[in-house]
Formats: C-alpha cells, structure tokens, sequence
C-alpha cells in the first residue's frame, strides 16, 4: 500500500470521528435549573444520619476535642479532594458513573461497583427511613408511647427511666429471667422490632413497618420520577430544613440542666487519645462515608450541572458544611444527654450510645421527659426522616441515570417506568429487614455491604484518574470549565497523597471488620460467609468488565487490547457540541489525543485540519 493510499485511510477514520452526530444520550439530558439546586442537593447527600447518630459517638469515645484533629486532617487530605475529583470529572462528561468510564474503558466495573455499593445501601437505608416514620406517627400523641409502661408490649422488666434502672442495679435488684429495660428500650425492641432472638428466627412480617416502608418508597418515587428538575425543587425545602430543627433543639437543649456537662463531656480534649491508632483510623472511616465519596452520587448530581459551574468553588464548600454539620449535630445531642444523665443522677458516659440506639431509644427518652414532649418528638423524627431521605435520593437517581445513560434510545423517555419499577424492586428486597429478626439482616448489610469494597473502589478511582488518564489532562478538562486551571497542590493529593491515605483506611477496614455482632450476639456462620459475599458483590464487576471489554476489543496481543482501553474512548468529552468543539482545541496535539478503542493512533495534523474545515463549513469561529 502506497502512503498516498494510507494517508486516504487515515483521513477516512478521522472524517469518521469529526463528522459522527453528537453523542445521543447526553444531547436531551435534564439539567438543575440553577446553581443553588445541585449545592443543595450534594449538601442533602452528604450529611446523612451518620453525622447525626455515629460522629457524636465517636468524639466522645475517641478524645472529645481532640477528635477534631484526625477528622479535619482527614477531610483535607482525603474528603476534599475526592471531593472536588468527583464532581469535577462528573461535571466535565455530562454522564453517570458506569457510562463515564469512557475515558478509560478498561475500569467501567469501577462505575458498575458504585452503582452496585449504593443500589445494596439503598435497600437498608430506606428501611431506617420507615422507622422514623413510624416514630413520627406516633409521636402524634399527648402522651409519647414510649415514655411509659402502660402499654400492651410492656412487661414486668418495664421501669419508666433509666434513673429507677441505675437505682435498680445499684440495689442489686433485678426481675426473675432478665435486667430491667427502660420504657424506650421496650418500645423499641417489643413493639417497633417484635425482635426475635437471631437471625435464625426471622419471624413474621411486622404489618406496621409494612406500610411505612411503602411510604418511604414512594416518597423516593414522587421526588424522582421527574428527574433532577423535581428533585431541585424538593431539596429547596429538604435541604435546609434539618438545620433549623437543630438550631431548635440546640436552643432547647441548652436551657435544660445538666445540658453544660454533657456539652463539657462532647468537646473537653482528652489528648493522650492522639495516641490511639484506633482514633485516627475511625476519623479517617467517618470522613469516608459521610462525604459520600465512591458511591456514584456526587458524580452523578454533577453531571447534571452547567458546563461552566464553578465545581472547584463548590467542593471546598460543601464537604466544610458537612463536617461542620457533624459537629454541630454533637452539641446538639449531648447538651440531651446531660439533661438526661442529670435527670438519672448519673455521668454521661452511662447514657451515650451510637446508631438506632441513640436515635431509637436514648434521644427518645430524653425528649420524652421535656415540656410539650410530642412537639420535640416530632421536629426530631421529622429532621430524621428527611436527613435520610435527602441520602436516599443520591443514592437510588446514580442508579436511575446509570441505567438510562447506558441505554439512552431505550430508557430515556420511559423514565417513570424504570423509577416505578426501581422502587418496587428496591421495596421487596428490603421485606426481609421489616421482619421480627429484620434488625439482624439489616446489621449484615450496614456491616459489609460499604466497607472494605467502598474503598477499594475508590482507590481505583483515584488512581485511574491521576496516573492513566493524567493529572495535566484532567487539569486542562477543569480549566476548560471554570476557566483557571487548579493549584498544582492538587495534582500530588490525587497523585500520591489520596491514594496512600484511601490505602492505610482500607488496611484499617480489613484488619478492624471483625464478625458481625448486634447487641453483643454473635452470628451463625452462614450469616457471616452470606455478609462477606455481600461485601464483595461490588467488586466482582471490576474483574469481570475487564474481561468483556478486552475479549470485545480489536488487536494481536492482549497488551495491544489492554493500551487501547486505557486510552479515552472517541465519544468522551462533553456532551454540548460547542463544548466538545473547545475540548478538541485544548487538548495536547500528540499521538494518544485521538486514538481510540477502535483505531490506532492518526495523524494529529490531519485531525486537527479536518476538524477547523468541519467548524468553518458550519459558519462556526474557532
């Protein structure tokens, strides 16, 4: 073959590159219809039922004050940067999490592992959501069920506080078979769970939770079935509300007595807790799922943002609310607790506890004991409901827009369909959680489900982003969006000093992820063997997409498959043409720019020509 007739080949793919339509399944892609929508909404993915029921915990446990040091070195070492990584990258493309991997083919199992991590996450999480619906119905009355021992579910363990409990011990006196429990804790265990003794036992469905799991759903479905224009509006309200009832209840908080002590107990530095690997380690796992990193959300709400959105300015913002949130949260519920441990005659460390013990039956029962107790009641389940909710829509839309990007001819326009269908799919497998021993099923999901995977997954991420698609690359994508390019700090965060802490968190991850208890009861083995199988599901689509990809893609060798997948595919880029247009001029005019997974390298000048003849034939100035 002469080299006329191969440059005649060459001009022949790249007149095939430049003249292919735009690419269809981002052309008629919904957008926020203004700034303040997705701000809002990433505020409402991030600050989840964590910030509100585990960091307080944790200060307290790991050094009050001094917990603040790890968390806030944490969240700028590791939070703000995935931060800002993940919106950047889901701004630039336009796309979700699995169809954005067109900028290195090879890892699209890394997209399909977060949609996997937060389609399980969804499925638990909305089952939380019915249990503080379930406690706001019923907080509707003049007197809190769980303030007393009158009821049907109670028996003669049943004392109404903790203070005639701690009394009770000290006298060495208990029931015939077990310990005296509060009212709270026998309202919760009794009556909301009817909780079986192990997971071997699952019971009956509990009818109750039934229609609150139902509720919940469709209140996910009601927000997205429209898409992220309906959801913006909704998070106008949803977002901001939590706030003001904290604000509230810090107010009322602090005017009860013994509120100082338990304030003094949440922030008084214990500094030789410094010293304890386990502190850091849990500072590092906190900032890691409240920030919402690795779980598709954040890319998926910024691929619906304007081009030109300022991504950098709203990843410094958001993750500072959040952490701020959570430590604002901390006041909140310990100025509580000191009233309760003060109304016990007892220290706060005998009255704090973490997770669905903290919101379910603590904070119940001290809200319980407070003048208008059922208007508290209720501004506190309803901030608890929609803090979950407003997670819960991040979550279950990366699933949405995965699919519909994915298959955009098929999906896009039956859109409610595929929300209606997700929900009730989403809804059945989370019945067996609303069974007399859901608690335990529930305990195996929340305990492998998002641990050491969500890690490994956002490692991948970050390295595949820094070292294969390139730091300079990704640089120049961000200048072409906000119009600067980034402080060249950020290209060692994500080059070297992300990735080594994301490793040492997962280290952490494994050595610490002991066998899955609740409430001090060990596991049979099944249950344990069934949770690691749940916590690797999300990984094996990373192995497994490798294979397909390379077995699908033309060449001799497998390292000749294997260099082209890792070279952006030649319909990534943004999604509006006068975008793309300027992406093509910003890129570095070198042989890698225009290869792509069904061609090998062309010539750069050629491409470069035929694509300013294609603008001017269009009328289009460069």
């Amino acid at each position: 073959m002469s080299s006329n007739d191969s440059f005649k080949d060459t001009d022949s793919v790249i007149m095939e590159k430049m003249e292919q339509p735009p690419v269809p399944n981002t052309k008629a892609r919904d957008g926020w219809q203004g700034r303040m929508d997705f701000l809002l909404t990433c505020i409402g993915y991030a600050v989840g039922l964590g910030n509100i029921w585990r960091f307080p915990y944790l200060c307290y446990k790991s050094g009050g004050g001094a917990f603040f040091i790890p968390y806030i070195i944490f969240l700028l070492l590791c939070g703000v940067p995935l931060f800002f990584l993940e919106v950047s990258i889901g701004q630039f493309s336009s796309l979700s999490p699995v169809t954005i991997w067109r900028f290195c083919p090879l890892f699209k199992g890394v997209g399909m592992g977060m949609v996997v991590v937060s389609a399980i996450v969804c499925i638990y999480y909305n089952v939380i959501v019915a249990w503080t619906i379930y406690y706001l119905f019923m907080s509707f009355k003049n007197v809190l069920p769980w303030s007393h021992c009158y009821n049907s579910w109670n028996d003669e363990r049943c004392v109404d506080g903790l203070e005639e409990v701690l009394n009770i011990t000290s006298l060495n006196i208990t029931s015939a078979n077990h310990t005296k429990m509060t009212a709270s804790e026998q309202f919760w265990e009794n009556h909301v769970l009817a909780i079986t003794d192990g997971i071997e036992d699952s019971g009956r469905l509990r009818w109750q939770l039934f229609i609150c799991l139902s509720l919940a759903w469709l209140c996910v479905f009601l927000c997205l079935f429209k898409g992220v224009k309906v959801l913006g509006k909704v998070m106008h309200f949803a977002a901001p509300f939590p706030y003001l009832v904290l604000i509230a209840l810090l107010i009322r908080g602090i005017q009860l007595p013994g509120a100082v002590e338990g304030i003094k107990f949440y922030i008084i530095p214990r500094w030789e807790k410094l010293a304890d690997y386990q502190v850091w380690g849990d500072a590092a796992l906190q900032i890691f799922y409240s920030v919402g990193m690795a779980w598709g959300g954040l890319i998926t709400m910024a691929s619906y943002n304007n081009f030109h959105n300022n991504a950098y300015r709203d990843a410094m913002i958001v993750p500072i609310i959040n952490c701020g949130t959570s430590i604002f949260a901390g006041f909140v519920i310990f100025s509580v607790l000191g009233f309760m441990a003060h109304t016990a005659g007892t220290t706060v460390d005998e009255v704090v506890k973490q997770g669905p013990g903290l919101a379910f039956v603590a904070y119940p029962e001290a809200v319980a004991k407070l003048p208008f107790s059922p208007l508290w009641a209720v501004l506190f389940f309803l901030m608890l409901f929609t803090i979950g909710l407003d997670s819960q829509f991040g979550m279950f839309e990366t699933g949405i827009s995965s699919f519909i990007d994915e298959y955009p001819s098929l999906l896009r326009s039956k859109r409610v369909l595929l929300a209606a269908v997700g929900c009730f799919v989403e809804f059945l497998l989370g019945l067996p959680c609303i069974t007399q021993g859901g608690i335990y099923v529930l305990q195996i999901m929340d305990w492998y489900s998002s641990s050491f995977s969500l890690m490994m997954i956002s490692l991948l991420e970050c390295v595949v982003i820094a070292w294969i698609y390139g730091t300079e690359r990704f640089f120049k994508d961000i200048e072409l969006m906000i119009g600067y390019k980034p402080h060249a700090i950020w290209h060692y965060m994500w080059r070297y000093v992300t990735p080594a802490v994301i490793f040492g968190v997962w280290l952490f991850s494994i050595i610490t992820l002991g066998p899955v208890t609740y409430d001090g009861k060990s596991y049979p083995t099944w249950a344990i063997v069934l949770g690691w199988i749940l916590g690797m599901v999300s990984l094996v689509p990373i192995p497994l997409m490798m294979i397909i990809q390379i077995i699908n893609t033309d060449g001799d060798t497998i390292v000749e498959r294997v260099k082209k997948l890792t070279v952006p595919a030649k319909n990534w880029g943004p999604s509006k043409e006068e975008d793309r247009e300027r992406y093509v001029q910003s890129l570095s005019i070198d042989e890698s720019t225009f290869s792509n997974m069904n061609g090998g390298p062309v010539d750069c000048e050629v491409a470069l020509l035929q694509h300013k003849q294609k603008i001017e034939r269009n009328g289009t100035s460069l």
